[in-house]
């Protein structure tokens, strides 16, 4: 079992999540119980960036020019905790921006909304009281509808008392999903009403919130999906009600484990849906991808009511899996999420922070933090030699200790070549340039960075 419903909630849901993350094998990747508590996300957990420092701790890494090749060192160093990255980082409003721009797989939303809905969800409760009025049925009619009537001083202090992330329940309870790269949470406003159908007053209701969250691995085909339905308040026949419910998968993905029982939902207890997906990506010949979208379904039922209420439905983030990403022959799975590479100017690399600052501002070239002017990553070799070959020809004199740095990097489709053909180059100190170069190639892996995935490049 996930939960133990004799526990104090706060206790249930930090098991909760630590078991969910031993099952899909996030342990060692940043999802811990501090996920439940009250703990500001760490720079760990939210892996949108790749500031290294230290460069010892780049020694022997491959530039990016040179992840082509698969290879056993870096599958293990793809295993390993992600790097520090800034804990400022703001988590993405899915509906504003999307991290590439192929289209979606069929069936699949590439930002679901459920409160956009809500009309459609009174409308059908309208329908079904007027069906049972019509047939004389003096039994309770019990509808959910998504979007909040509650007070929102209510709805606060109910996310305010649950152990919800803060990148999470910092928006409130406005329906949003909002993803980092490997994970998303929303916090979703919902009504519970019970109506009589013969005089159509309402006997009862509940407001409640559905907290949700899925999560992903860098290293592993698969991710996970947990909803929780937390009372805000009831009353008359509302009360006492219990929730259960399955799910289904769309698009590049399956169904392995799904636990949503009928469990009592009260002001001490919540109800739990754990579910667990896998690709359906074809694991050779590498370069596959796809889209994988879970969708948790669920119904109330009492037995003050002769039948469950109508159901709720709310979609994940759309999950994408690959075994396309350069250097590493593991597959993986992301969150719709554009990641930033940071450098500081007072870190390992400030020649080469200064250079990129410049080349952003002076010269208003893509990637800066801020802006949706993206970079997209270029993996073919060729494209990226002539990238580089343009910028930076052999024939340019290297003062003793210096090399070509070059921005957009060559390794984006913004390069000197690919590109407009607006580039900026400077002779810096040759050690900053190749390690900063090292710690790019991290940022690409880490983050599982794929053929005309977006980022951005924020200098500190």
């Amino acid at each position: 079992m996930f939960f133990d419903q004799n526990r104090g909630h706060n206790l249930r849901l930090r098991m909760l999540l630590v078991a969910s993350a031993a099952a899909l094998g996030v342990l060692g990747s940043g999802l811990t119980a501090a996920h439940a508590s009250d703990e500001p996300a760490s720079a760990s957990e939210i892996a949108s960036g790749a500031e290294v420092t230290g460069a010892a701790a780049l020694d022997g890494f491959p530039l990016p020019e040179d992840l082509d090749e698969d290879s056993e060192e870096l599958n293990d160093e793809l295993s390993e905790p992600v790097p520090e990255v800034p804990e400022d980082e703001v988590p993405s409003d899915l509906g504003e921006v999307l991290a590439d721009d192929s289209p979606p797989e069929e069936g699949v939303d590439p930002a679901p909304d459920p409160l956009a809905a809500a009309e459609n969800d009174r409308a059908a409760c309208r329908a079904r009281i007027l069906v049972a009025k019509a047939h004389g049925d003096d039994d309770l009619v019990p509808c959910v509808v998504w979007g909040a009537s509650a007070p929102v001083s209510e709805l606060r202090a109910a996310v305010t008392a649950w152990p919800t992330p803060d990148w999470c329940d910092d928006h409130g309870a406005n329906g949003n999903w909002y993803v980092i790269r490997f994970k998303g949470c929303g916090v979703f406003p919902a009504d519970l009403t019970v109506t009589d159908p013969r005089t159509g007053e309402v006997m009862g209701g509940m407001h409640f919130l559905t907290v949700a969250y899925a999560y992903s691995n860098r290293t592993i085909a698969a991710w996970a999906y947990q909803v929780e339905l937390l009372e805000v308040t009831s009353w008359g026949a509302a009360k006492g009600s219990s929730a259960g419910g399955s799910v289904k998968c769309t698009g590049k993905c399956k169904v392995t484990e799904s636990k949503f029982p009928s469990q009592l939902i009260g002001a001490d207890r919540e109800a739990v849906g754990q579910f667990f997906l896998d690709t359906t990506i074809k694991t050779s010949p590498k370069g596959q991808k796809g889209e994988g979208q879970a969708t948790a379904k669920w119904k109330f039922t009492n037995p003050k009511w002769a039948g469950p209420s109508t159901e709720m439905s709310l979609p994940t983030p759309p999950v994408r899996c690959d075994n396309a990403t350069p250097g590493t022959s593991k597959p993986g799975c992301v969150m719709s999420y554009i990641p930033e590479m940071v450098y500081a100017k007072n870190g390992e690399f400030p020649e080469l922070a200064r250079h990129i600052e410049y080349a952003q501002d002076t010269k208003n070239l893509p990637g800066k933090h801020g802006t949706r002017r993206y970079l997209t990553r270029l993996t073919n070799a060729d494209k990226r030699r002539d990238n580089r070959n343009k910028a930076c020809p052999q024939s340019l004199e290297r003062p003793p200790g210096k090399s070509c740095d070059e921005y957009p990097f060559a390794s984006t489709w913004q390069g000197a070549s690919t590109g407009s053909g607006d580039f900026s180059r400077r002779m810096i100190n040759a050690t900053q340039n190749e390690d900063g170069g090292r710690a790019l190639s991290r940022f690409y892996l880490y983050n599982r960075i794929i053929e005309k995935d977006k980022f951005l490049v924020w200098i500190k």
